[in-house]
């Protein structure tokens, strides 16, 4: 679950199969009853056909939290992102960096870095389309040191320059989950 949209549906299905959460966060759901396989499997069935899934494994489970920190961070965080990710990240979850980092990358293909500045771009997509703030207080706004920073990362990311991209009829955005 990524927005809190997401969680609703997720909710949703789980009062569907009557399962009460005690916990309904971004990107995990915590429960106190015991699920038989048969109520287990038509929950992770409801929850496939709406595009989530249930995450049984450590490490997948530790990929997952690490996407939901830097998603909340990009997406959902009103302070200039100016934490030093690492940090945070390790911080969240009570591991090093350098494990969490070796488990991300063997699983997702992309090192944490990548992923995060691949959100960033999506939020700076975002931010141009609402056409609210100017590209230096998007640039502030997601911790770019400056907007020659954000514009070089933005074109080398899309291929494409912000104001290019701002001029275009067709926005292509990409979902989240597909990042």
């Amino acid at each position: 679950m990524v927005c809190s949209r997401c969680k609703m549906v997720v909710e949703t299905i789980l009062n569907e199969h009557q399962i009460i959460p005690v916990l309904t966060n971004l990107g995990e759901v915590e429960i106190e009853e015991d699920l038989t396989e048969e109520k287990l499997f038509a929950l992770n069935s409801s929850l496939k056909k709406m595009g989530f899934e249930l995450i049984d494994d450590k490490k997948s489970r530790i990929v997952n939290k690490i996407k939901t920190i830097i998603i909340s961070q990009v997406f959902h965080s009103n302070e200039a992102n100016s934490v030093n990710l690492s940090k945070h990240i390790s911080d969240q979850l009570n591991y090093d960096y350098n494990h969490l980092s070796t488990i991300f990358s063997e699983l997702e293909g992309i090192s944490i870095e990548k992923y995060f500045i691949n959100q960033r771009i999506e939020r700076v997509k975002e931010l141009i389309l609402y056409d609210e703030l100017s590209l230096s207080e998007i640039a502030y706004q997601l911790g770019y040191s400056s907007v020659s920073h954000l514009s070089n990362q933005f074109k080398k990311i899309t291929g494409l320059t912000p104001s290019f991209y701002k001029s275009l009829k067709e926005h292509k955005r990409t979902n989240i989950e597909e990042l």
